[in-house]
């Protein structure tokens, strides 16, 4: 994929995104909304005028249809209206056609949808929406006609049973035969991110990072009185107050020196989801924000220093160090056309002999949380996951690194799961986290001197 053009933001509104990088997370550092929609604008432009030629030149399909109806919306149509529109309205139809030159970007539609494409249906002239669709196929006579029908991918399969069949009844037979499924290109659609994007992403993935460091701390959490519950709520009070918004509500679970054993996943899932945080805790978090049309995915530690204690037991932080290196393990197979059950697999047998009891369930995200492209494990599914997992590594994508390391606690006689979460790019060449990764377990209340 070739490299897409890159512009500076608008310094006044780079300056604000600076400034909530930077000091604690207030309203006064989330951009006010008009501005959001001026940058949400601007990238998405960006991405019609650069991406999409790419796309569909790559996949050989010259000519993309999207039908969607109001409140059912295709997930990818959505991510390409304007910022003003928070639906599609009646029945939008949008047509992308490669006439060698350009892409041209059309709506049947009863309205332009924003600036970018404009209205091609003369209401007057072809009362049906379906027929004027028919005849800008005809004119155009395109040779393939991708629709965006998958097994494999929800977010590209977005064309309902009823319109598919409408479309159908009215697009003359030699038409009909034209027709291929458009999921690479949705695919690449949703998952490319584009340096635009890449200017603002470090910015969200901070915020996001800064809001947990404020709720695994003494501001938030006094041992013996608050709950887990307690801090989940927080948390989603805290994105609305920010005037942000997340696609998944949070959890906070704690690890403890007790009798339960979590051994496995499905039985960790069944722990307690109201517990009182105690000194000696080890605390989780599983947190995302949407911000700007992006989203983050982050799973942190904290623990809760005892009466005396300066600072987190070694066997919890030599714990935390395989969860790290189960990372770096994961990371280290990033190579464009790998898939993801082939980074899965090879990560997993250099973790056993490596001694690490590790599992791995990350997945691309971007405009989605659990996004488009290749799936890397399930936590269900750690031999492999058949059609997602078969994708392949592409450049300019970004991914949330999901897994935990099973380690033995010796003095608690049990075993605990470092359970992380970052996100992270990948250039085409190497792999980096967007906006870092935590490297030392947060103490409640903080030790002096930490660095993230």
């Amino acid at each position: 994929m070739q490299k897409i053009g890159y512009f500076f933001l608008n310094l006044s509104i780079f300056s604000i995104l600076v400034l909530a990088a930077s000091a604690q997370p207030s309203p006064s550092t989330v951009l006010p909304e008009r501005e959001r929609a001026r940058i949400v604008d601007e990238i998405l432009e960006d991405r019609f005028t650069n991406l999409l030629p790419q796309l569909m030149r790559r996949e050989g399909i010259d000519m993309w249809v999207i039908i969607s109806r109001e409140y059912n919306e295709d997930p990818v149509l959505r991510t390409m209206l304007p910022s003003t529109w928070l639906s599609a309205r009646r029945r939008t139809i949008m047509v992308f056609f490669d006439n060698g030159k350009e892409i041209e970007k059309l709506a049947i539609a009863r309205y332009d949808v924003g600036n970018l494409l404009k209205g091609a249906w003369d209401i007057d002239v072809r009362p049906n929406q379906w027929e004027a669709l028919a005849k800008i196929i005809e004119d155009r006579k395109p040779k393939k006609i991708g629709l965006n029908t998958s097994l494999n991918y929800g977010h590209a399969d977005g064309l309902s049973f009823s319109e598919h069949e409408e479309f159908l009844k009215r697009l003359p037979a030699d038409y009909v035969k034209r027709i291929v499924s458009a999921e690479k290109i949705a695919v690449g659609w949703l998952e490319t991110r584009t340096e635009k994007e890449m200017a603002i992403y470090p910015l969200i993935c901070r915020l996001s990072h800064q809001i947990i460091q404020e709720g695994f701390s003494e501001q938030v959490i006094q041992p013996g009185v608050t709950t887990t519950d307690d801090v989940v709520w927080w948390f989603r009070q805290r994105i609305t107050s920010l005037g942000l918004d997340t696609w998944f509500h949070p959890t906070v679970d704690v690890q403890r020196a007790d009798t339960q054993q979590f051994e496995h996943l499905r039985t960790f899932s069944k722990r307690p989801d109201k517990q009182v945080i105690m000194p000696g805790d080890l605390l989780h978090v599983d947190f995302g924000i949407t911000y700007l049309r992006l989203n983050t995915d982050q799973q942190q530690h904290a623990y809760v220093l005892r009466s005396g204690e300066t600072d987190v037991p070694e066997a919890i932080k030599t714990a935390f160090k395989q969860g790290n290196r189960l990372q770096d393990i994961l990371t280290e197979q990033f190579k464009a056309g790998k898939t993801g059950n082939q980074m899965l697999l090879a990560a997993l047998d250099q973790s056993k002999k490596e001694g690490i009891m590790g599992t791995i369930y990350s997945h691309p995200i971007g405009v989605h949380g659990h996004a488009a492209g290749p799936t890397i494990g399930l936590w269900d599914q750690q031999k492999g996951v058949p059609g997602p997992g078969d994708y392949p590594l592409l450049a300019n994508t970004a991914y949330s690194i999901e897994l935990n390391a099973a380690v033995e606690i010796p003095e608690w006689k049990k075993v605990v799961r470092i359970m992380l979460e970052e996100d992270g790019f990948f250039d085409g060449q190497s792999f980096r986290y967007i906006d870092g990764r935590q490297t030392e377990i947060y103490t409640i209340p903080r030790k002096l001197g930490y660095v993230k």
